[in-house]
């Protein structure tokens, strides 16, 4: 594994490891995921590191990892695009090169204004919407 993937993969790891407390009594269904993601842009933040996700009506999604600490790429790539969708009550997508191109999806709720996520494999986080 070379050291740009390695980078990138910590990086995106942090996202995903976020300490969140429990899904609330608010989680979204289907087309509360879809209103609620429609048009609109989340970020995440994690150890210096900004993630976007713009979300467009047509299934595409595309994402632009913001670095402030210069040279961490080193390489990987910070943008990237993939497809979104609802299945069963819940948010799935699939980028084109970050995460391997594997599919995952995520139980949404909101709490506040933030967007807290489990993904399938346990994993848990929250975002921001973007204004």
């Amino acid at each position: 594994m070379s050291k740009q993937r390695f980078l990138l993969i910590v990086a995106l790891a942090g996202f995903t490891m976020t300490a969140v407390t429990a899904v609330s009594a608010g989680d979204l269904n289907g087309p509360a995921v879809r209103k609620a993601l429609t048009g609109k842009t989340i970020y995440l933040t994690a150890n210096g590191i900004v993630l976007s996700i713009a979300y467009r009506g047509n299934g595409t999604m595309s994402g632009r990892l913001k670095i402030s600490t210069a040279g961490l790429a080193g390489g990987a790539p910070t943008n990237d695009s993939g497809r979104w969708w609802i299945y069963r009550d819940q948010l799935c997508q699939r980028w084109n090169r970050w995460q391997d191109g594997k599919s995952y999806c995520y139980k949404l709720s909101r709490q506040g204004q933030s967007l807290v996520w489990v993904r399938d494999d346990g994993r848990r986080g929250t975002a921001r919407f973007g204004s």
